[in-house]
């Protein structure tokens, strides 16, 4: 297994792309998936993410601990997800600043909350309870915004310092959520980027976006189906000019097109860390 510190630019891997990822030659390529998917004792699934992590680096970014809702991350979840790492032993593990999990029921999105004290120690409890499970370090997602909502007590780049200052977690910037979430309530993405807490960045993702299906709401969908445009390029090149290389990953959830394609897109973050490595 490749460090995290020496990966390049990565891609989401889904069933479709199992073959081209297990052959593909790229220097410092390396892939991720849900660990949702593959929490399973066997089957073919498993067994080529396995055969794929025999050749490649592979990150686990996960999308149902519900880190922020207002109980413990589920034991039988993460006690999967520790099986998990441990037979693939991913570079690196990820999850979100949301919640999904109300009950014991889950629900098939990543909600919003306010950023308060309260929901603070309760993030930084989980997230240690995450990690001292799972013997190891995980990065937290800035959300994606559709809406404000009432009750915020800190900043959200405050509040995501505070939790890594607490919790020692890393942190992963998704620069196509800040770009999404600066249309949608009207804020900066220059300056949220400019401002995040370099030191504490583990990861990048990238991907495209969308308008909202409705068409007259204005809104932009982080849709993860399209190629990335020209906007979330040119805050990725700014962030890394500021903080340095740092492992990057190409996102597509849908509208998969072929693996060559998704690799030129690839290629090109690449080519960016690369001379951002040479210059630094």
């Amino acid at each position: 297994m490749v460090m995290s510190a020496h990966l390049g630019a990565g891609l989401s891997l889904k069933p479709e792309y199992y073959e081209a990822a297990q052959e593909c030659g790229a220097c410092g390529i390396w892939f991720e998936v849900h660990p949702e998917n593959y929490m399973a004792d066997g089957g073919a699934r498993l067994a080529w993410l396995e055969a794929v992590g025999e050749r490649h680096s592979l990150s686990l970014h996960g999308v149902s601990l519900s880190l922020a809702a207002d109980c413990p991350p589920d034991k039988a979840h993460l006690q999967r997800l520790k099986t998990l790492a441990e037979r693939v032993r991913p570079a690196l593990i990820s999850e979100h600043l949301a919640w999904s999990a109300w009950r014991g029921q889950y629900h098939p999105d990543l909600l919003p909350f306010p950023r308060t004290d309260a929901a603070l120690t309760r993030i930084v409890d989980n997230v240690q309870r995450t990690q001292d499970l799972l013997g190891r370090q995980i990065a937290v997602e800035n959300p994606s915004h559709y809406l404000r909502i009432e009750g915020h007590e800190w900043d959200e780049i405050d509040f995501l310092t505070e939790l890594a200052r607490r919790s020692g977690c890393g942190l992963l910037l998704d620069i196509n959520n800040v770009f999404v979430s600066a249309h949608n309530l009207d804020f900066d993405a220059l300056t949220y980027v400019d401002r995040f807490p370099a030191q504490a960045v583990i990861e990048v993702h990238l991907a495209g976006h969308s308008q909202d299906w409705q068409g007259d709401s204005g809104l932009l969908i982080d849709s993860h189906d399209a190629p990335i445009t020209a906007a979330v390029w040119a805050l990725y090149q700014r962030l890394i000019e500021r903080i340095g290389a740092r492992p990057t990953l190409i996102e597509r959830d849908d509208q998969l097109p072929s693996f060559a394609e998704l690799l030129d897109e690839r290629d090109c973050a690449q080519r960016l860390l690369d001379q951002q490595r040479r210059v630094g």
